[in-house]
């Protein structure tokens, strides 16, 4: 039999539009099925198709409960650059940083601090607070009080103060053993950048035993912890939490090529055992001195140690000695015959020992001499014409 004409073509645009149908209808479901929601994003009327990733659900942790006075503990080995419970943990912590307001004839401005006990001490950075006439202290709920400067040790960028805090409002921190710090553990820090009020962010350790040079004196703090938790003006003399909700560190400075205090990725704080160290000296308003052993070195390897013509090929290579200071006082050798090629200076000690500890690098000999105190005797073991020998040093103070 044979179809009209007409007929054919109603039957054929029917097929067409009942195909059109089916492919809107999956198209449809397949599109509320998989694709994710995307905030804020304007509406079209034929959207891109998203590809999606799966992500894995994270594991839930108990919190964390902060006893008054806890034994520091190592971080764990499984620890992740999250923290669970941030939220719960920054409701936790929150109450015992402050902001600090100081005015002075040369100083102006806003920065940060922490809660160390209850009789209303807290730490902060020595810049922060240095000639200061006034202090004005805001707590997390709102409360504003006066303070007063105790102590301070410049040379570490520390200060206390003490504000008027009622003993049952006084929230103290805990502090933990920064000698256990381990590089990529997750951290925040919680702080008053640009002077919005207590700002946290988050990151990670990235780097410890540095070195920064602070504001007054020359001298560099060393051992600093060094973070990619944002910190920027106003964070100074705020706490690093660790992932338990202890202080770690203080913040003090950033690591800007440009030489602005803005951050760039590179944040440092002071360790927390050196805070421990120095507070009770700060609140007893003692003047603090450090140590000096009064050198310029290098770390010694292979290649140094062949350039310096010397038998010892791990140590530290003296290549000046301060006039008068304890090295020079010891007897101690700096090199001082150029080789003619451009390498290191020849004829120098090399101290490969310090009370009987051995001597790697320089940063390590550093530590351990600021380990110590003004007037302290020390035993240094030092290579010395490929003899080894003995000297004792009495260490003097870093001037300023």
């Amino acid at each position: 039999m044979t179809l009209r004409p007409w007929l054919l073509a109603f039957l054929f645009g029917a097929v067409i539009a009942g195909s059109m149908a089916l492919g809107a209808f999956l198209a449809t479901s397949i599109g509320d099925d998989e694709a994710a929601p995307v905030a804020m994003a304007p509406v079209t009327e034929t959207p891109t198709p998203v590809a999606v990733t799966p992500t894995a659900t994270p594991t839930t942790q108990a919190p964390v409960v902060l006893e008054e006075t806890p034994e520091p503990t190592p971080a764990s080995p499984s620890a992740s650059t999250a923290i669970h419970n941030l939220p719960d943990m920054v409701e936790r912590v929150a109450p015992s940083v402050v902001q600090i307001r100081a005015r002075g004839q040369l100083v102006g401005g806003t920065g940060s601090g922490v809660i160390i006990d209850h009789s209303g001490h807290i730490v902060t950075n020595d810049h922060v607070v240095h000639g200061a006439v006034t202090i004005v202290v805001e707590l997390h709920d709102g409360t504003v009080v006066a303070a007063e400067l105790l102590g301070s040790d410049p040379s570490n960028d520390l200060a206390v103060i003490r504000a008027n805090i009622p003993a049952d409002v006084a929230v103290p921190a805990v502090f933990g053993d920064s000698d256990i710090v381990r590089v990529g553990e997750p951290v925040f820090a919680i702080g008053n950048p640009f002077d919005l009020d207590f700002t946290v962010t988050s990151g990670i350790v990235s780097g410890i035993d540095r070195q920064a040079h602070q504001h007054l004196g020359g001298r560099p703090v060393r051992g600093v912890i060094q973070t990619d938790a944002a910190v920027n003006p106003g964070n100074s003399g705020g706490p690093l939490f660790n992932s338990a909700g202890e202080v770690i560190g203080i913040t003090t400075a950033v690591e800007n090529p440009a030489g602005q205090s803005f951050f760039v990725g590179i944040g440092y704080a002071v360790p927390s055992n050196t805070v421990l160290r120095y507070i009770p000296e700060m609140i007893a308003g003692a003047d603090i001195t450090h140590a000096q052993l009064g050198i310029a070195g290098v770390t010694l390897n292979a290649l140094t140690s062949a350039d310096a013509g010397v038998d010892a090929t791990q140590g530290v290579y003296i290549t000046n000695v301060v006039p008068g200071s304890a090295a020079d006082r010891a007897g101690l050798v700096a090199a001082s015959q150029p080789d003619g090629e451009g390498n290191l200076e020849q004829g120098g000690d090399v101290i490969t020992g310090f009370e009987g500890v051995e001597i790697l690098t320089m940063g390590q000999l550093s530590r351990l001499i600021d380990d110590q105190d003004v007037g302290d005797e020390v035993t240094l073991t030092v290579v010395r014409d490929g003899q080894v020998i003995e000297l004792t040093a009495v260490l003097r103070m870093w001037p300023g």
